[in-house]
């Protein structure tokens, strides 16, 4: 039986990160609300591992409406005092505050751009940015871009977005595409706009 070739992060994960990575990490992405998602769940990970996060991810989408930035964008103090009680996901007050005011900044986004992905796809000129990417050492926590699209979050008042988790974020959207040269999903996810 051929073995798939992955990226080397994710050579000896367990079947969830595995499947994130085969699934989706550095495919574009243009839906909204799974962009929103995205985003919510990168900026919960802050200071943490993703794996800790994919853990919670059913848990965070229960509790988070599924992660309709409509729903979030009006919950209230009492919203905010279930979730800190809440064992399934990051109880973490600040972050939950921010995943608040960034469902309210992110409906902004969408009334003046149209989508949110417009918006965001416009910081790698609407084309994913192809990485050469052979050791694990190749990666960097951010990038040029990353950096000028964190600046235009903090402006528009979103939180807990910097440059290293925006470039995450870049990287799980397909915005770049960081497979390793070698890798099964980087030729697809190069193909895919």
């Amino acid at each position: 039986m051929k073995q798939i070739k992955r990226c080397q992060w994710v050579k000896n994960s367990d079947k969830l990160m595995q499947e994130y990575h085969d699934k989706e990490w550095g495919t574009p992405l243009h839906d909204d609300n799974k962009i929103f998602e995205f985003l919510t769940l990168e900026s919960f990970q802050a200071g943490l591992s993703w794996r800790i996060i994919l853990n919670k991810r059913r848990n965070f989408e229960k509790v988070f409406a599924n992660f309709n930035p409509v729903v979030i964008a009006k919950f209230s103090k009492i919203d905010l005092a279930r979730l800190l009680k809440d064992k399934g996901i990051v109880r973490n007050e600040t972050k939950i505050k921010a995943a608040i005011n960034n469902a309210q900044k992110f409906l902004e986004v969408k009334k003046e751009f149209g989508t949110f992905y417009r918006y965001m796809w416009q910081f790698v000129n609407n084309k994913a940015i192809i990485s050469k990417i052979r050791k694990i050492s190749d990666y960097k926590p951010q990038s040029r871009e990353a950096k000028i699209w964190a600046k235009d979050l903090k402006k528009r008042g979103f939180k807990f977005l910097g440059p290293t988790t925006v470039y995450a974020h870049m990287q799980a959207v397909g915005m770049v595409n960081d497979h390793m040269m070698g890798c099964f999903k980087r030729k697809e996810a190069s193909n895919l706009k």
